[in-house]
């Protein structure tokens, strides 16, 4: 298709790099947010640009621990008892995948976008004028039990096996050479040097700076209600502000996207994953890595300007209210590992919908109903690592280029 107007339907990191790469190939762009710009997910997550985070949430063995998660007090993973057919679709289709052949396929089709995305932030960062605390320090796993840690080796094995991802181990209190916060007696670790980490409200705030710089429009608190058609073509965004009219359509709303199923004429598989986070002043004995305590399920992130924890995961529907319990266990799960878990004083408490697809893998395809609407969503906890590459590929789609990655692999047709 020849460059002409295109508007890219949320305004978080995904569709912040649809943008970007749309204008550099020409295109007029304009951004639509129901919210602000940035401040949905993209806003308050860990920060992780990961490489090394190539396995899908499901995975050989993964029913039995969620449901014994389910039933443990204060698990870090909760469900909301309700009837929610879509929910429970979407749990079928996740247990359909939890065996060794679908989880390596999946991982395949997450490599390929986290590599490509980790290669084109070092240009990113080299070429624009991004102020977001990037650092290339690399991720390290701790663990503080003996088996916590031999049942990572089996993972590191495998990637480095089936993937070529590499990590170094640093048994018992070698890990606190490399990580002097952390406390004595912890069993060990794991650092994947790949990795990158960022501070991602910056992050958002340089993306704002960047578009406005390469002539893409922002408007912000305008909600994409529906499409008005030509056929089998949209024609315009329908809005509370009226029609907005382009020439294509992107759909990059995250979690929020199976809102508009009735519009792009099909079911998107994605159920809104509760993430929490805390901010807060940089502790005094501050890490200088970014930390991973798998079996608490808490991430640790040492911006230069803030420090946070984050993570956990509710599959609560739309619910918009901040759960203070689970801010609890962010903290008291980092007590377990770190000498100094918090600083003084909070700066922000915050949570986001991720958005899960039910095999981890995003979902980059043409609309069923409108051969001119695009929909790239579904990027679960990994959207600020895939967002390069998702941006790129959805410049090569509308174009006409051949695409740099195989986009069989994200097709929406893999749901029955």
């Amino acid at each position: 298709m020849t460059p002409g107007r295109v508007i890219v339907v949320g305004g978080g990191v995904i569709g912040a790099a649809c943008a970007y790469y749309l204008a550099k190939a020409g295109w007029t762009v304009t951004v639509l947010d129901r919210g602000g710009f940035g401040k949905g997910c993209s806003h308050g997550n860990c920060g992780f640009v990961s490489p090394s985070h190539v396995l899908p949430l499901a995975g050989p063995g993964v029913i039995r621990q969620t449901i014994k998660a389910l039933f443990a007090k204060d698990s870090p993973f909760s469900i909301k008892p309700r009837f929610d057919p879509e929910l429970w679709t979407w749990l079928w289709r996740f247990a359909r995948r939890c065996n060794e052949r679908d989880m390596l396929s999946s991982a395949t089709a997450i490599q390929a976008l986290l590599n490509s995305s980790r290669t084109l932030y070092d240009e990113l960062m080299s070429s624009e004028p991004f102020d977001c605390e990037w650092q290339t320090r690399g991720i390290l796993f701790v663990f503080r039990t003996a088996a916590g840690i031999e049942h990572h080796a089996h993972c590191v094995d495998m990637l480095r096996s089936a993937f070529g991802v590499t990590a170094t181990r640093y048994d018992g209190d070698a890990v606190r050479e490399l990580e002097p916060t952390l406390k004595p007696g912890l069993a060990g670790g794991f650092h994947y040097p790949g990795d990158a980490h960022l501070r991602p409200d910056k992050l958002m705030a340089s993306w704002l700076r960047v578009l406005e710089g390469h002539g893409v429009a922002i408007r912000d608190h305008c909600d994409v209600q529906s499409f008005q058609r030509d056929g089998g073509s949209a024609v315009h965004a329908v809005t509370a502000q009226g029609p907005f009219a382009a020439d294509a359509f992107v759909v990059a709303a995250g979690a929020l996207t199976p809102h508009l199923n009735n519009e792009l004429g099909c079911r998107i598989p994605i159920q809104p994953g509760k993430g929490y986070s805390i901010t807060m002043r940089r502790p005094a004995r501050c890490p200088t890595l970014p930390l991973l305590f798998e079996e608490d399920r808490v991430a640790v992130t040492p911006m230069q300007s803030s420090y946070r924890l984050g993570s956990t995961m509710e599959f609560t529907g739309y619910d918009a209210t901040l759960n203070r319990r689970r801010l609890t266990l962010l903290t008291e799960g980092a007590r377990h590992y770190l000498t100094e878990p918090v600083g003084e004083p909070i700066e922000e408490e915050w949570f986001g919908w991720r958005p899960m697809t039910p095999d981890s893998v995003p979902i980059i395809d043409v609309s069923p109903k409108m051969s001119n609407v695009l929909i790239a969503a579904g990027h679960n906890m990994l959207g600020v690592s895939m967002a390069p590459a998702t941006g790129k590929l959805i410049a090569e789609i509308l174009g006409g280029t051949a695409p740099h990655l195989d986009l069989s692999r994200y097709r929406l047709s893999r749901f029955p």
